[in-house]
């Protein structure tokens, strides 16, 4: 029985062999009989049946097409031969319009779909489209219907462009309100251009720093002259650009000050800082051009310009002097073309602006001894005079007058008193001079008589420091001006009107001046000031007028952010300005521009700022 089973159950695996065999021969096939396969499928004997060769051509693709599918594309045609492949690659021009693509959107694979489809997926990867520019997130169209008083609100008031406007709408408010920013805070660096940035650093890096190559020029304190092209001309050459336009002098025209309150607004401050304090500031008679130097041995002249761009009021061009300390700097004559400029030293340089000449003056023709210094100058209104003060206090003191064209001296200006010259001023024709003496007696000198026309005394003056003339309609005989202003070391400011510095003469007394070969002026002697200035406790270091006579300014250096605004003719000190916020620091130097609608500070660290006064 055991026997019997057994070879049953041999013959059923055999069957089961064979069947297997029906559906793959290659499985079925034993360890031996597979290198016989494989040789005789190598040697072509067995033949691939259809559904083997539906496989393979499945997989592996048929050689009848595959020359078809590799050069199936819309771009290229159908080619068979490589000759012919080589020669159509030759005569084409080599641009695809695909060059910037990578080679990774350039291959796809192949999914059986439509190749037109597939070729504007590739495209529509290649060629991105333009996304539509939407507006900025701070505009809203609900601005055009928003109104807002700028009247109603103190701190909107500033916003306004006249006195009598009031109503807004919401774009407009918003785009005064931008302004309004850009006039306080600068462009950041990070923020401008990187070009026109890299070439501010350097020049503003060349500028501070003190060794030869601090300037654009330089001058040679001990050297000759020198006559090389300076980069100024440049700009002075298309002296349009800077000229005011006519709206501008309309304005100025028609302005007219209130007393008491002021609407004066902080500008843009000059971006380059002197390595110590301002010793002089001047702007230019006729183009908005600002002078100003210093101790450290630079002279700056700067374009006054808020909204210039990328850098508000841009530096024109700088002087570094070799070996002088600038104690003061001028323009000279009522064009402005040349500068005048003076240290602690034996001479002073004159620089003509039009033809980029410097010359060095050295010393006085006859009067060497008497000159030790020529820091101390001031230049006529008319450019035709310079005068400086003597260093020999013999006598009292002495002003020497030189000729500004040929440097000559032509005349010496004497006053008797204790200490010498405090101060003193020219006269607005340019023919006479006004020397205000340490021991508070003031001289009015004449240039037409060359010699004294009166004396009078500053009431409670016990020590002179500044003057200043200034103001229109004032007595043609003394030059003019309407109004006088002597400071003391006490802190106070004397204003005397100089209509009421004449003795009223009769019809008789007159006629007995005409008739003497030198008439003169007849002067009181101790005259009441208009008005008497209490308001700094310290002594009186600076004092200047506004070109339109509107405008008083007066300091201390010895106190910070000493500094007062006065109204003419009612010679009332205005209360909303300065506040304890506004950044004077310690006054060195005060000057107003020839419109009088800007107003320049400059301090003991370097620092000029600056102020545009309204209405």
């Amino acid at each position: 029985m055991s026997r019997r089973r057994q070879q049953e159950q041999t013959d059923d695996l055999s069957s089961d062999e064979g069947s297997f065999a029906d559906f793959n021969d290659d499985d079925a096939l034993s360890t031996s009989d597979d290198d016989d396969f494989a040789e005789k499928r190598k040697n072509g004997l067995l033949d691939k049946d259809s559904d083997e060769e539906e496989l393979e051509r499945f997989v592996l693709g048929s050689k009848e097409t595959f020359r078809e599918q590799l050069f199936r594309d819309d771009f290229l045609p159908a080619v068979t031969d490589s000759k012919a492949l080589v020669k159509a690659a030759a005569e084409d021009d080599g641009t695809t319009g695909h060059e910037h693509v990578s080679d990774s959107m350039l291959f796809t694979l192949d999914t059986g779909g439509d190749s037109d489809n597939e070729l504007e997926l590739v495209q529509a990867k290649q060629v991105p489209q333009e996304k539509e520019e939407e507006p900025p997130a701070w505009e809203d169209s609900d601005d055009e219907r928003l109104t807002v008083s700028l009247a109603g609100a103190t701190r909107l008031r500033k916003l306004r462009t006249t006195e009598a406007e009031d109503v807004v709408n919401g774009t407009e408010y918003a785009r005064r309100l931008r302004q309004q920013y850009l006039r306080l805070y600068p462009i950041p660096d990070w923020a401008q251009d990187a070009t026109t940035g890299s070439k501010r650093r350097r020049r503003r890096s060349s500028a501070a720093s003190g060794d030869s190559s601090a300037s654009d020029m330089e001058v040679d304190s001990d050297g000759e002259s020198i006559d090389a092209p300076l980069p100024l001309d440049t700009f002075l050459r298309d002296a349009n650009s800077f000229l005011p336009t006519a709206a501008s002098e309309t304005a100025r025209k028609r302005r007219k000050l209130r007393p008491e309150t002021l609407d004066i607004q902080r500008t843009r401050d000059i971006p380059d800082t002197h390595k110590a304090g301002v010793s002089s500031l001047a702007f230019h008679p006729r183009r908005p051009i600002l002078l100003s130097s210093s101790t450290s041995s630079i002279m700056y002249l700067h374009h006054i310009d808020a909204s210039a761009h990328p850098v508000p009021n841009p530096a024109l061009t700088s002087v570094q002097v070799k070996r002088t300390d600038l104690r003061r700097a001028a323009f000279v004559g009522p064009d402005g073309d040349e500068i005048v400029f003076a240290g602690r030293r034996r001479y002073f340089h004159s620089w003509n602006l039009s033809s980029g000449l410097v010359k060095k003056i050295s010393k006085i023709q006859g009067h060497q001894k008497e000159q030790r210094t020529m820091e101390r100058f001031r230049v006529s209104p008319c450019g035709r005079y310079l005068a400086l003060v003597a260093s020999d206090k013999k006598g009292g003191g002495m002003l020497n007058i030189v000729n500004v064209g040929s440097m000559q001296w032509i005349a010496q200006a004497r006053v008797d008193g204790r200490g010498g010259v405090a101060d003193f001023a020219w006269w607005s024709d340019g023919e006479g001079l006004t020397i205000a003496g340490k021991d508070g007696q003031v001289t009015e000198w004449s240039m037409a008589t060359r010699r004294t026309v009166g004396i009078w005394r500053d009431e409670g003056s016990i020590g002179g420091t500044v003057m200043a003339l200034g103001g229109r309609n004032g007595p043609a005989e003394l030059g003019g001006d309407r109004w006088v202003a002597v400071g003391s070391n006490s802190g106070v400011l004397n204003v005397y009107d100089r209509n009421e510095l004449l003795v009223k003469q009769s019809a008789k007394q007159q006629g007995a001046a005409s008739a003497d070969s030198c008439p003169g002026v007849e002067i009181k002697k101790l005259p009441e000031p208009t008005r008497s200035f209490e308001q700094l406790t310290t002594s009186i270091s600076v004092v200047t007028f506004s070109p339109d006579g509107q405008l008083l300014a007066f300091g201390s250096f010895h106190k910070k952010d000493a500094l007062r605004l006065v109204h003419l003719p009612s010679c009332t000190v205005y209360r909303n300005w300065p506040t304890e916020q506004t950044p004077l620091g310690r006054i060195t130097a005060v000057a107003f521009s020839a419109g009088s609608d800007v107003l320049a500070v400059g301090n003991d660290v370097g620092k000029i700022r600056l102020w545009e006064i309204r209405s």
